[in-house]
Order: structure tokens, then sequence, then C-alpha cells
């Protein structure tokens, strides 16, 4: 029973990072087509959530727990920038 997980986990990994690799070419369709500016900072932020979780996904195909510290400092400096660009909007927006 045991050795049914460990080999349904790189299955399940694979079949998870083909599904992140499709949505990071949806977003980057958004990314090239959209209409304003805050759209496209949107796709790129979800470019960025997108690829934490690539991240995050390898790093359990390989078993490297170190990965998960790039990840959490992707994280961290994409939420950063959005708050930034969120501070931005808001200025840009007053009179």
């Amino acid at each position: 029973m045991f050795t049914l997980a460990f080999e349904i986990v790189p299955i399940a990994s694979l079949i998870t990072l083909n599904m992140l690799a499709v949505a990071m070419l949806i977003a980057m369709v958004r990314l090239l087509r959209g209409p304003s500016l805050a759209d496209r900072v949107v796709a790129l932020d979800l470019i960025a959530a997108l690829a934490v979780g690539v991240i995050t996904v390898y790093s359990i195909y390989t078993n490297q727990t170190m990965l998960l510290r790039a990840g959490i400092v992707v994280a961290l400096v994409v939420f950063v920038g959005t708050v930034a660009f969120a501070m931005y909007l808001e200025k840009r927006a007053k009179p």
C-alpha cells in the first residue's frame, strides 16, 4: 500500500507541472494582450504566483526542501511589488 503512494506522487507532480505551464501560457497571453496597465500587472502577478507553484511542485518532485526557501522569497518579492503597484495606482488616480 505504501509503494502505491510513492508511485503516485511523481506522476501527480508531473501532471501538476504541466497544468501550471498551461496556466502560465494563458497568463502570458493576457500579459501581452491586456488593454490596460492594471491588466498587465495582474497577469504578471499571476505568472509570478504560478512560478511559486512550479517551484513548490518541483521541490516535492525532487524531494529538495531548499527550493521551498526560494519559493518563499519569490512570493514575498511579488507581494511587495503588488503592494507598491497598488499604491502607485492609488496616487495616480487622485487629482
